[in-house]
């Protein structure tokens, strides 16, 4: 009878520690590093590259950059997020995108993206990009008789920003070599003067 009981209270045990597992097991099934499931899909399995959010003029406005790390011919995507200051009703204007050469010495010519329209109250506009560099998005809407513009950047590709610094860096190791190229050659002369001067 002892025995028994034993047996049952074991069964008892498993049976609860096994529906416990299998339900603890089906509660975790949906994340992914966690993040659910249903909110990932081909365009959106990685965080932003980039998320900023401004204010310009009447509105409140939010830009994301997909995928995290946008590689030359990878499919990226701008998300922007428009709303009023005062009364949070979500920009219903048409916005266009521009794009141009971010580097240095580029040219400061502008290449029209598209023109996306409000989509479940985010603005979409997808990107590929041939070349690595760095890269200004320009966001242009019209509300309320006003023109607005936002630029932000873009990186494609690894970053070159070792490039300036060397620059930099490189000038004033020869601006100082310079310096004490002419120094010396001020002091030698001044020794030169100074010895053939008469005592």
């Amino acid at each position: 009878m002892c025995f028994m009981r034993n047996l049952k209270n074991i069964f008892q045990q498993v049976v609860f520690l096994f529906f416990t597992l299998l339900l603890s097991a089906n509660s975790f099934a949906h994340h992914v590093l966690g993040r659910p499931a249903y909110s990932l899909n081909e365009d959106s399995n990685t965080p932003p590259s980039m998320q900023v959010e401004t204010q310009i003029g009447n509105y409140f406005v939010t830009y994301m950059i997909f995928p995290a790390f946008p590689k030359p011919g990878e499919k990226g995507r701008i998300n922007i997020y428009a709303s009023r200051i005062d009364s949070g009703d979500t920009l219903a204007s048409p916005i266009t995108f521009l794009v141009r050469d971010g580097g240095w010495f580029a040219d400061k010519t502008e290449e029209q993206l598209g023109t996306q329209d409000v989509y479940d109250g985010v603005y979409r506009q997808g990107f590929v990009f041939k070349e690595k560099g760095s890269y200004i998005i320009t966001a242009k809407f019209e509300a309320d008789g006003e023109p607005y513009s936002i630029d932000f950047p873009l990186q494609i590709g690894e970053s070159s920003s070792m490039i300036p610094i060397g620059i930099a860096l490189g000038s004033i190791v020869l601006l100082l070599v310079v310096v004490n190229i002419v120094q010396r050659k001020r002091l030698m002369r001044e020794k030169i003067l100074d010895s053939r001067s008469p005592s």
